[in-house]
């Protein structure tokens, strides 16, 4: 408001280099605090004058010049297309070949400011040239250039999959699977998610990403005592489980579900979720890659999100979760229901139906994952209890499980009468003519007259 930055913009071109660079990081503060600061360094014009100083100015003036067009650069798309508009990109990417990794590191993290918000400012660094260098960058000595030129290419490749197969095309995958065994957590944390973001595109991407010998490597990062880490590391191997059955497979092979299934166990909160979907994924493909997840002992800690998790999306994957891995035969819904899943979920379908957007969703997730369990699950015990408390849209599916077994199993049919099961059904108000009222029928007829009476 009181015209600082018309004052500090001369002082950009003053002939004593501690003044032009005091300024430069003066208006680098500014913008950095808040998007209209950042809209003032724009309209007052000093951008394209920074961009003409990057290319003679000393390594100090360079580094205090980026963190203005990083500062600048990361509030919005807008004000990052203004900074390619003014030509900054080709400087940018010349300082990534400066002596100093100082210069180097800016430069990247001004690259990568611009390129995470969206494909076309990503395309745009591509375009400049930023991507080999980026590669070059991660294989310096110094452990702040190599975090922030990974995190750089993990934001240009997020985008699309055409974008992560330039980064691909330079050579980044090998150069990125090195690290993983880096004792630098932050490094560890940049280099799973570029990894990451770079194998959910697709198939191929995927593979190729497992070629580079990541498995049974990083495994050890969901051990990590850094939560970031294991949070990372988990997401890579969800997005590389999600695509196809052998790539499941193969993570199973590695121990990959057990290590998973170890983590969810030892942590709290969100950094649950990738390996909670991870396990959905898996289980989703196939009957053995489901039992995979069984036999390792994956249900109760999944049963342990549902009950434990404060958060509605966290609850929500995991009965998402539990809901793939019963659906694919009575076997499947036994070993979940056995778990004593059924209740948890019924109460939190229950709890979620009557409120706001998020639980919605929760709603939605909880409601298919029983339905895919109950419609596989012909262990009467686990559903009895449920016939108490479920709504009609719940309810036929249960008593459709009744329906199917007792007609055929008589010492099913004599608990069924023992437990109160029998009695409990007959209390049900069906519509004349309806679904449910056909199955309790199927039901009535498996017994004489007189004990339905």
């Amino acid at each position: 408001n009181s015209g600082v930055m018309s004052l500090l913009r001369p002082l950009l071109l003053d002939v004593v280099p501690t003044i032009q660079q005091t300024a430069a990081l003066a208006l680098g503060r500014l913008a950095n605090y808040n998007d209209d600061l950042a809209e003032a360094v724009v309209k007052g014009d000093i951008l394209p004058q920074l961009v003409c100083s990057l290319s003679e100015q000393n390594r100090f003036y360079k580094k205090a010049a980026a963190f203005v067009l990083r500062a600048v650069g990361k509030h919005s798309p807008q004000l990052a297309q203004a900074i390619v508009q003014c030509g900054a990109l080709e400087m940018l990417v010349i300082c990534l070949e400066d002596f100093d990794p100082g210069v180097k590191e800016a430069a990247s993290w001004a690259l990568g400011y611009i390129a995470r918000h969206n494909s076309e400012l990503s395309q745009a660094v591509v375009d400049a040239g930023a991507v080999p260098l980026l590669v070059l960058c991660i294989q310096e000595p110094e452990i702040a250039l190599k975090r922030i030129a990974a995190s750089t290419l993990s934001d240009i490749s997020k985008h699309s999959p055409e974008l992560a197969q330039t980064v691909v095309d330079a050579g980044a995958i090998a150069h990125l699977a090195q690290m993983i065994l880096n004792p630098d957590a932050k490094l560890k944390r940049q280099v799973l998610s570029a990894l990451s973001q770079i194998a959910k595109h697709s198939v191929d991407l995927a593979e190729l990403v497992v070629e580079a010998e990541i498995f049974p490597v990083v495994l050890t990062c969901l051990k990590d005592s850094d939560e970031y880490v294991k949070k990372n590391g988990a997401t890579l191997i969800r997005e590389i489980a999600k695509h196809t059955p052998e790539l499941s497979q193969l993570i199973v092979n590695a121990g990959g579900v057990a290590a998973v299934i170890d983590c969810i166990g030892s942590c709290r909160g969100t950094v649950r979720l990738p390996g909670i979907m991870m396990l959905g994924y898996v289980a989703a493909h196939s009957e053995n890659l489901s039992m995979a997840v069984i036999v390792s002992k994956g249900i109760p800690p999944l049963c342990a999100c549902l009950i434990e998790e404060p958060e509605d999306h966290i609850k929500a994957a995991a009965a998402w979760a539990l809901g793939q891995v019963g659906r694919h035969t009575p076997e499947h819904a036994r070993a979940v229901a056995v778990a004593n899943v059924l209740p948890t979920l019924l109460a939190m379908y229950m709890d979620t139906r009557s409120s706001e957007d998020l639980q919605m969703k929760a709603s939605i997730f909880t409601k298919k994952a029983l339905k895919n369990i109950l419609q596989k699950c012909t262990y009467l015990p686990a559903l009895e209890p449920l016939l108490h408390d479920a709504p009609p849209n719940i309810m036929k599916h249960i008593v459709g499980q009744f329906s199917k077994v007792l007609p055929h199993d008589s010492k099913a049919r004599r608990l069924f009468v023992t437990t109160g099961g029998l009695k409990k059904v007959q209390e049900i108000k069906a519509e004349p003519g309806s679904l449910l009222q056909e199955y309790i029928n199927t039901i009535n007829n498996c017994y004489p007259e007189e004990i339905v009476r």
